[in-house]
């Protein structure tokens, strides 16, 4: 299956110029893949965290599961990019494992899990106070754009939501999960799939109806991103009293009525609004429904981080429309959502949703 050739020896093998471990040394750290060592559920197998015993070093391992035959794609995927990114903002992945149908990829640690373990939970949410909400918004930029215009490599991501944020002890933010990741040429525009993988709510029109993913498509993910972390909401489970708009709708709505600062969650209190609302603002320019109206992540981080900067008005947004059956009973909460672009719907049945 892969025909690279591996140096001899445990644990010094390689892959891909990335670390290939034994499966025995796997096994030690993560206790046989204990249960009490499971972090988490993953789009493809669970994760779990390991200890090696060479220096102690704490890993995360992401198993990937045996029935999943999609799967393999993404960890091939994962263990050619990553390989060649480094970054303060994204995840170091430290090597893979292969034994047999067991295919398995080692990540550094992270102590406090992803962004929505935090953002989206009520009592945890009051550990991140407006400067480590803002901190975060700006290091995932600084991600995106060493993978958009500085990694060797020009990289989409194609999956940026709150659950690919990982942070590290210091609640400093690290994009992760690589595997629907695309390398694009450093002249080329877009690109277009047959296979339009990726979240509810975070992908961008073009790309959830047409399949055209570009660096445009990665920045209305993060708009929405954005977009949550100023609002502690969670644009795929907000609801609002008409139960037809999720939070991106609810956002434009806001801004139309003059009311924006209702989005801003209570928990952050009435401190930094200036900057607050610069960020919501940016948050909605990078979810307008015409790619080409939403600026380039260099231009995201220029207006996050100046004091004098105009910004333009953003115009309609592309956002996910619940169905009629959904508007009838907030409590059915079920992931069959439309997008929605002005009065164009088109049902997002075909996509395969992570």
């Amino acid at each position: 299956m892969f025909n690279d050739s591996m140096e001899s020896g445990n644990n010094k093998k390689k892959l891909h110029d990335v670390k290939v471990f034994s499966f025995a040394s796997i096994m030690a750290a993560t206790n046989n893949f204990s249960d009490e060592n499971k972090l988490g559920q993953g789009g493809f197998g669970p994760v779990y965290k390991g200890e090696l015993h060479e220096g102690r070093q704490k890993i995360a391992v992401k198993r990937l599961s045996r029935a999943s035959r999609q799967g393999l794609v993404e960890f091939k995927t994962e263990i050619k990019l990553i390989a060649n990114l480094q970054h303060m903002n994204l995840v170091t992945l430290l090597g893979c494992c292969i034994q047999g149908d067991d295919k398995m990829l080692i990540y550094e640690y992270m102590p406090n899990k992803s962004l929505d373990f935090f953002l989206f939970d009520p009592i945890r949410k009051e550990l991140l106070d407006w400067k480590k909400h803002y901190n975060i918004i700006e290091g995932i930029a600084q991600g995106l754009i060493y993978l958009h215009k500085y990694s060797r490599l020009k990289i989409i991501h194609r999956d940026l939501k709150a659950s690919n944020v990982l942070l590290d002890e210091n609640l400093n933010p690290k994009i992760s999960d690589f595997g629907m990741a695309r390398i694009f040429g450093r002249n080329d525009v877009e690109a277009n799939t047959n296979r339009i993988v990726g979240t509810y709510g975070y992908m961008a029109p073009e790309y959830a109806m047409d399949g055209t993913f570009s660096e445009k498509s990665d920045i209305f993910s993060f708009g929405v991103l954005m977009l949550e972390i100023v609002s502690g909401q969670k644009n795929n489970s907000f609801y609002h009293d008409d139960h037809t708009i999720n939070l991106v709708g609810y956002a434009w709505q806001l801004w139309k009525d003059g009311d924006i600062m209702e989005l801003k969650d209570l928990m952050l209190g009435d401190s930094s609004i200036h900057q607050i609302l610069i960020c919501i603002h940016v948050g909605l320019l990078c979810v307008q429904k015409n790619a080409m109206d939403r600026p380039i992540i260099a231009d995201v981080i220029s207006m996050l981080t100046s004091e004098t900067m105009s910004l333009p008005d953003p115009k309609e947004p592309a956002y996910a429309q619940l169905s009629s059956k959904e508007s009838d009973s907030q409590k059915e909460k079920s992931s069959s959502y439309c997008v929605a672009s002005c009065s164009s719907t088109i049902l997002s049945t075909v996509m395969e949703a992570r």
